[in-house]
């Protein structure tokens, strides 16, 4: 991969920020079509040799059992389930790059990382549509603001990323969860099977299998699946969506993209005489110095706060309280999915074999969103609603009692267990927000964020719901020794934040248009989940992709007359 020397020699057409779902979009769209393009990525290099999927916990030095080496340097990122001894050094180190928070309203941004290819080198790959019952959803229930475009806008940007990406699902006809270009599905288990057969015989709920970014067929040199388990740590074959081995690596075979690593930037530098952006300026990791780099336009895709952080960090004596921020919204209306609720229980094992070395289907089970829906009756607690997500596993009995032959045999009976957890959407709140922690800057020199997130009573009337749902799911399909688990301690809000620069029509509520172009900096754009204007139940990273693939259309007519 050819990586820049010397960048701030050169004027490039575009400057992008990020190298994760949409900024690796944004370079191959507009690389393979001849604009040149620099991509500045906080992170490393990301190569296969990284890659640690098929690496056997002895070969570790302390043999991934030592958490605690971990938490030294990042005590926040080890929380997440997809961060190991395998690759803990991809995330960012908490104690150089830290944020605050209210000492009442504890948050743990996970999922930082610091490597090209960004969230794509751990996400879930859970790949879900949205649709109009989701962007113009304060036109049914009359809370918050309408996207700015609708799903025929998205519609067929879902369906050329979806080719791109290779994404496993099996068409269900929901309204609300719109199928897409799918792969042949991953076989369900014979639980889930059963699981999904009950309740839609009993509920009228639609389980299926979850739509994923895995391949189940070959394509663009990428190998199908084979089920070695822990996407998480790489992919040797590539069969998962990574930008780093697929939208980046187009970009780059372009000859028209040049791509500069472990540079953290720390603001948009501005035209004050024509109040144009020119290009960004960065600290480089290694020798802490500034540097700066050029462009005609600038797209910000470094992750919903830390795209919000440049733009905080960069106000200006024309723009106070951040740029691109005259109507006063920048920071504000965050949102995630509140998480952490849900159920398990045990189902028959119908000649399930317990192992500890077969194959791992790298894909779960969804259950689409039947509350407050079209065909559903509003409810009585709260507005929107949540989808599952789950699967079944086959473990054996760790539990037996006995020693000796008994106890062996015992071991090897085995436990099916399904579990299933819920993802909530929030409701876009005012007072869910970041700001810059003045009092404090990073390892880098810049300026950290305070984030303000706490859930409300609809979120909280949620979490209920899908608890109690689940135990009805479960029992629905025979389950025994239900479970049930609520909200934590302390809240949990999955890696899938939102908002903060969001879309409108109206530059008096909003930052963005619906071609996530700021209203007051032309050449200026943000096309990461900050621009989301809600953000529904479903994952965020295909509509990430897809709305990215849009705007970067968007940029390139508008370069073309001369309007950007």
């Amino acid at each position: 991969m050819n990586l820049a020397t010397n960048p701030s020699k050169q004027l490039y057409d575009v400057l992008i920020v990020g190298s994760g779902a949409s900024g690796g979009w944004a370079a191959k769209r507009l690389a393979e079509a001849g604009l040149k393009v620099a991509l500045v990525e906080a992170g490393r290099p990301q190569s296969s040799s990284n890659f640690s999927e098929h690496t056997s916990k002895f070969e570790l030095k302390y043999r991934n059992m030592a958490p605690e080496i971990m938490r030294k340097t990042r005590p926040i990122q080890s929380k997440q389930y997809s961060v190991s001894e395998y690759n803990y050094d991809w995330f960012c180190n908490d104690i150089d790059e830290p944020y605050t928070t209210p000492a009442d309203k504890p948050y743990n941004w996970l999922g930082r990382t610091r490597m090209v290819g960004g969230r794509t080198n751990v996400w879930g790959r859970v790949s879900l549509r949205f649709s109009d019952w989701d962007l113009k959803a304060a036109s049914h229930d009359g809370y918050g603001e309408d996207w700015p475009l609708s799903y025929k806008d998205l519609a067929p940007y879902y369906d050329l990323v979806e080719r791109y990406i290779g994404v496993t699902g099996m068409a269900e006809g929901l309204e609300g969860l719109p199928d897409g270009q799918f792969q042949p599905p991953m076989p369900l288990t014979c639980q889930e099977t059963l699981f999904r057969n009950r309740v839609k015989q009993k509920l009228g709920r639609t389980v299926t299998l979850s739509r994923s970014a895995n391949l189940t067929q070959a394509q663009n040199g990428r190998s199908p699946c084979h089920y070695c388990g822990p996407c998480e740590r790489g992919c040797m074959t590539h069969s998962y969506f990574n930008s780093s081995f697929t939208t980046l690596a187009d970009a780059m075979r372009s000859g028209n993209c040049t791509l500069v690593t472990d540079a953290m930037v720390h603001k948009v530098l501005m035209d004050p005489d024509a109040g144009r952006a020119r290009g960004v300026l960065y600290i480089d990791r290694n020798t802490r110095q500034e540097r700066e780099v050029y462009g005609r336009v600038v797209i910000l895709c470094a992750q919903a706060q830390e795209s919000v952080r440049i733009l905080l960090n960069s106000e200006t004596p024309q723009h106070p309280g951040g740029l691109a921020n005259s109507s006063g919204v920048l920071g504000h209306y965050f949102i995630s999915h509140a998480a952490m609720a849900g159920g398990a229980g045990e189902l028959p094992v119908m000649g399930s074999t317990p192992t500890m070395g077969g194959p791992v289907r790298p894909v779960g089970i969804y259950i689409a969103r039947f509350r407050n829906t079209k065909d559903q009756p509003a409810s009585k607690n709260f507005l929107r609603g949540y989808g599952y997500e789950g699967g079944s596993s086959v473990q054996f009995d760790w539990r037996a009692p006995g020693y000796g032959e008994a106890y062996k045999k015992a071991l090897h009976e085995p436990q099916v267990t399904l579990r299933i957890t819920g993802y909530a959407e929030m409701l876009p709140r005012w007072d869910n927000f970041v700001e810059i922690d003045r009092a404090l800057n990073d390892a880098y020199g810049i300026p950290v964020l305070k984030i303000h997130m706490s859930n409300g009573e609809n979120e909280a009337a949620m979490l209920k719901d899908i608890g109690e749902s689940a135990v009805e799911m479960l029992e629905a399909a025979g389950a025994k020794n239900i479970r049930m688990h609520t909200m934590p301690t302390v809240p949990y809000w999955a890696a899938h934040e939102a908002g903060m620069a969001r879309m409108g029509n109206d530059p008096k509520k909003s930052v963005l248009n619906q071609f996530q172009q700021t209203h007051d900096v032309k050449n200026l754009f943000v096309m990461d989940a900050s621009s989301f204007t809600s953000n529904p139940c479903q994952n965020p990273t295909l509509t990430i992709m897809a709305l990215c693939v849009r705007s970067c259309d968007y940029l390139m007519d508008e370069l073309k007359r001369g309007q950007v």
